[in-house]
């Protein structure tokens, strides 16, 4: 194949006209294929079905000395306290365990700093005149929402293979409204990256203007690797205290992909002070958490060597999904030379720069097809792609003979949408 590039006019008239022959056969079959959002598949969940039944009497309800069915231990089970500091490499009494989701962990931090402000602040957020966000971008659609949601000013921060733009952060820290930036450190939501150690170290050094700034550190991709062996990371909370930062991160986890996604445990780890801090305004709004389903997590994943084994499980799950995607860009798109994606070995996500100009045409080209992706532009703030280019490929869900299907849909709704603008349609 010649690169759309390297084509004449002609060339380009005649392509288009073969490409819109597939497409019409794509939309005449019907499809109903979604690829909208990293969904851990049914045979994930299944391979760790073992965890309905761990607890069966009602013996099996005590741990340490607590019958579990009963109120108490806000900040979680001291096992399962235990336990995410063997996963994140803190020390249990810098963690505070809850319920399936670490989404709300971190709308209760942004919200708290609105509404009470953070431990040591001058004062809540709003009673400032504006609060500004971070965003690396392309990033996580639900960290700019909910940021988005209570008020602040999103601030897009270009993504590179090492992480955010650490030259352009430590600059935008200058600004005492800058209050705060979003991380996915490991196997970054949609690239796929992992920071690097000098950009973790930058990270855990910012010196901000703003004296209540955080590091909202969201590490949902810790363990999760596909291929290869698993890739240690740097425990963010000693870094920051070592820096002279103590209180800046809040780190957050689940086992959204690890177990059940919508019944699973999550962590919030921050310094000690923080984390006592937390437990007293959470536990106005609540006495404790789901400690049966703590339990149940901690006799099944037992330690993080244990539950690396089972992600190696998962690996062998995800891995021809991932690369059913990578094969069929490399053979559809790559010779084409007018979209270039990363080839991440963790995490959830491809993502994939095409033609600027042609993200959200693609997109809705698939649709009509039959095939539902991440809307174009939710990469980034507001929903605003500033190149409209940006595609988040989310491959877990499907099983792999619909992925192939889909990402024939894919690939030719690309094409399509490139040729339509390089010859002005």
């Amino acid at each position: 194949m010649t690169p759309y590039s390297c084509k004449s006019r002609g060339e380009l008239e005649k392509e288009y006209q073969a490409v819109l022959s597939q497409y019409d056969a794509c939309k005449a079959m019907g499809l109903k294929l979604n690829m909208a959002r990293g969904k851990p598949s049914k045979q994930q969940l299944d391979s760790v079905s073992g965890l309905l039944t761990v607890l069966q009497t009602p013996e099996d309800c005590f741990e340490d000395g607590i019958d579990c069915r009963n109120y108490g231990e806000l900040a979680g089970l001291p096992s399962a306290r235990a336990y995410w500091a063997d996963i994140l490499g803190c020390k249990p009494e810098e963690t505070f365990v809850g319920g399936s989701s670490s989404l709300n962990f971190m709308f209760d931090v942004v919200s708290r700093a609105y509404t009470h402000g953070l431990l040591n602040s001058p004062r809540a957020w709003c009673r400032e005149e504006r609060v500004k966000f971070l965003c690396p971008s392309p990033g996580y659609d639900r960290h700019f929402r909910l940021a988005g949601f209570m008020g602040a000013e999103l601030i897009a921060v270009p993504m590179t293979p090492t992480g955010p733009d650490m030259d352009m952060v430590e600059e935008l820290v200058k600004d005492p409204q800058v209050k705060g930036i979003w991380c996915v450190p490991k196997y970054s939501n949609p690239d796929g990256i992992i920071y690097s150690d000098e950009t973790i170290h930058r990270l855990a050094a910012l010196n901000a203007a703003a004296p209540d700034f955080i590091l909202m550190w969201d590490n949902a991709y810790c363990v999760h690797e596909f291929e290869g062996e698993y890739v240690p990371f740097p425990d963010i909370i000693s870094l920051c205290a070592e820096a002279g930062h103590p209180d800046m991160v809040f780190e957050f986890a689940s086992t959204s992909k690890i177990t059940f996604a919508g019944a699973g445990i999550s962590v919030l780890a921050s310094s000690k002070a923080n984390i006592d801090y937390f437990t007293g305004i959470l536990a106005v709004q609540m006495i404790s958490y789901d400690k049966l389903n703590q339990l149940r997590h901690v006799r099944f994943l037992k330690d993080k060597e244990h539950t690396i084994a089972l992600m190696k499980e998962h690996g062998k799950i995800m891995a021809p999904k991932f690369h059913a995607v990578f094969d069929a860009l490399e053979r559809e798109i790559r010779p084409l030379g007018f979209a270039h994606w990363n080839q991440p070995k963790g995490g959830y996500f491809v993502s994939l720069n095409t033609m600027p100009g042609t993200a959200r045409r693609a997109l809705y080209l698939c649709k009509q097809a039959g095939v539902t992706m991440t809307p174009a532009g939710a990469t980034y703030p507001n929903g605003l792609d500033p190149l409209d280019s940006n595609i988040r490929i989310a491959p877990s869900f499907p099983p792999v003979e619909e992925l192939v299907q889909a990402m024939d849909v894919f690939c030719t709704c690309l094409k399509l949408a490139a040729l339509e603008q390089l010859l002005g349609k």
